[in-house]
């Protein structure tokens, strides 16, 4: 079956008709509820001030000359930055000192008084701990103590989701291409919900983590297949503008996060009310049909037919019949001949030097991309001031971002907005480090920038990678991209980590990616208004025309797209 026949479809039924609208909007929603449990960890896993609790009911407390009746009075205190070693006397008439993660009773007769030099007693923390309730009344952190020589367990939280997300990429990428894209789409909604309330119910952490893989592994597989459902929907008019901004979606989910963290600072019910966002598409998806495109390449004719009339009905305008379409497509010569089916390996990636070189650039830019734009999200609750502003701020300036780059990719070329994205980031990275510490709404602007940026570029690299590689290898090369960038996702939250061996060494280390990646990019083809190579030699090819001709051709809209051939969903997906 030929690309210009399937093509041939939407000419008569709409590329992007009333159906076609309904469709996406509803797909698109649905993206929201990924965005929103991608980040929904950036509240959840907060860590409060705490201290040890002491072992009795507390009569008098002393924090840095300062008495209170309640230890619970003094978290505002620390915002002042002195010591957090904190004095009380309990009702028995002991005194003890307590540390985040220490408690010392003083084995001496002694005053609620900071001058004690006796004798004192080290004791571990085996009462808990008392946490700073004044931002958020629960967290994940104070539900099951992760502080102190537990601190690791919170850390891992959202790694081990991204590492969900991997595993639920490839999983759900092949069921897709076997059971068909509308199965796929319903079971991992389902599980979205599913697991998101269950996470809410963990009566542990360890069941806690278990749900959260699982709901990583759904909302990954929603992601990578939505793309491809959508894309065998949408015409090429317009299928480039919907695929990409798919994105936007996913970006508002960050801002629902930070509006809703901060009107709901229980963490478990932040996590029912973000679950229920889903709850829509789980009521509307039954009514999805089935991709014309798979059920014919299941040879499922009369299913497809069927489709294909109910998308002319929705966009009035008239059907066409697929077997007069599929006829003409045989009595194509190149048509009639038989199709050849061979599987290939990731060593095709490395043919050859200059295809090594290739495949090496494209991967540091997926990861450089992901590693950025999970990195920036995640440090939005460090910049200082409201960090719930800071958050919705940074899924807010992503819409503008995929915009821009939608507007650029046909004008400018890939190959410039990509370098220029990369480029700028690593020069607002560097920025942000020289601003000094109480000039923090410079640093949130320019952190914003920075987002902006790598948000383009990461945005970009999807569509720039299937048009780098010739047709028997893009799916290969897509899917193996998108594996590496979320290799970056799992190390953004150590990356954010890091600030606490130097304030800015993640910066330092997302610049200088982005600055080595921006560089390298500039070594790659240009491919605007060229059409999909189909062999190696084509793809070769495009190195060649752009040293030799400093003119870009002329493009239109769409062109990366404009085949009706699906990159395989299996190693595929929007790699948010």
């Amino acid at each position: 079956m030929r690309s210009q026949s399937l093509e041939l479809i939407f000419d008569r039924v709409g590329h992007f008709g009333r159906f076609q609208i309904v469709l996406y909007l509803i797909c698109a929603f649905q993206n929201i509820s990924c965005g929103i449990h991608y980040l929904a960890s950036v509240f959840m896993t907060v860590s409060p001030y705490h201290t040890c609790r002491p072992p009795g009911n507390v009569s008098r407390v002393l924090f840095h000359n300062i008495s209170s009746w309640r230890l619970e009075d003094i978290w505002i205190l620390f915002f002042t930055g002195h010591e957090d070693r904190i004095i009380v006397q309990l009702q028995n008439g002991e005194v003890w000192e307590l540390t985040s993660c220490h408690r010392f009773r003083r084995d001496e007769k002694s005053g609620l008084n900071s001058d004690y030099n006796g004798p004192k007693s080290s004791f571990p923390c085996v009462d808990g701990y008392v946490y700073d309730k004044s931002k958020w009344d629960s967290t994940v952190v104070t539900q099951w103590d992760l502080v102190c020589n537990r601190e690791w367990f919170a850390k891992v939280i959202q790694p081990v989701f991204m590492l969900g997300v991997l595993l639920g990429a490839m999983i759900f990428g092949y069921l897709s291409d076997r059971k068909g894209r509308r199965l796929v789409l319903w079971s991992t909604s389902a599980g979205i919900f599913f697991f998101g309330i269950a996470a809410a119910f963990s009566f542990d952490y360890y069941s806690f983590m278990i749900a959260r893989f699982l709901l990583a592994m759904s909302g990954s597989g929603y992601l990578v297949v939505v793309f491809v459902y959508v894309t065998e929907f949408i015409g090429m008019k317009a299928r480039t503008w919907a695929c990409i901004q798919m994105h936007s979606f996913f970006a508002i989910g960050t801002m629902v996060v930070a509006l809703t963290g901060y009107f709901v600072r229980t963490w478990w019910i932040y996590q029912i009310v973000l679950s229920t966002v889903t709850i829509p598409f789980v009521l509307c998806c039954w009514i999805l049909p089935e991709t014309p495109f798979w059920l014919l390449s299941e040879g499922r004719y009369e299913e497809a037919q069927k489709v294909v009339d109910t998308i002319a009905k929705w966009n009035r305008a008239s059907s066409c019949k697929l077997s007069e379409l599929l006829s003409l497509d045989l009595n194509d010569p190149v048509g009639n001949e038989p199709l050849e089916v061979k599987k290939h390996n990731l060593l095709d990636l490395f043919c050859d030097w200059n295809v090594g070189t290739r495949t090496l650039t494209v991967w540091l830019i997926w990861f450089t991309g992901c590693l950025g734009f999970y990195f920036f999200s995640l440090n939005s609750v460090n910049l200082g001031g409201n960090e719930y502003l800071n958050l919705f701020l940074m899924g807010a300036v992503e819409i503008p971002a995929y915009i821009f780059m939608c507007l650029g990719i046909d004008r400018i070329g890939r190959r410039s907005i990509l370098a220029f994205a990369l480029i700028s980031g690593a020069l607002f990275c560097g920025v942000v480090m020289v601003i000094p510490k109480d000039y923090f709404i410079w640093t949130v602007v320019v952190t914003m920038a920075g987002k902006f940026a790598i948000g383009a570029s990461f945005g970009l690299i999807y569509l720039y990678t299937a048009e780098l590689y010739p047709t028997r290898v893009r799916s290969l090369a897509v899917g193996s991209g998108s594996m590496v960038s979320r290799m970056g996702s799992i190390v953004a939250p150590f990356c954010v980590y890091l600030s606490s061996v130097w304030t800015f060494l993640p910066q330092l280390l997302v610049a200088i990616l982005a600055f080595i990646s921006g560089v390298l990019s500039l070594m790659l083809p240009e491919t605007m208004g060229k059409p999909l190579a189909t062999t190696w030699e084509e793809a070769a090819r495009q190195d060649t025309e752009n040293e030799s001709s400093g003119k870009l051709f002329p493009t239109t809209s769409n062109t990366a797209l404009k085949n009706v051939e699906m990159i395989d969903s299996g190693g595929s997906g929007l790699g948010e």
